[in-house]
């Protein structure tokens, strides 16, 4: 099911799950337009009970934070 459309976006840069800072590399270079070298999460496997665990409205909004990922995360 895509994201809810009608609901504001979440910050790109706090996790969805327990909305700490995420360190996202790629929303960073968005922000400031500054390139930035790969994401952390780039090489990380997000296994799917953990994504699941993620509000539908915000599937494909957000990164995981690395703290949340922590135990995935090789």
């Amino acid at each position: 099911m895509p994201p809810d459309t009608d609901s504001p976006a979440p910050d790109a840069g706090r996790c969805p799950l327990c909305a700490g800072r995420n360190g996202c590399a790629m929303e960073l270079q968005r922000l400031t337009g500054q390139v930035q070298p790969p994401c952390w999460c780039t090489g990380a496997s997000f296994p799917p009970d953990l994504l699941d665990r993620i509000p539908a409205a915000d599937r494909g909004r957000a990164c995981i934070c690395a703290a949340c990922a922590a135990p995935t995360v090789p």
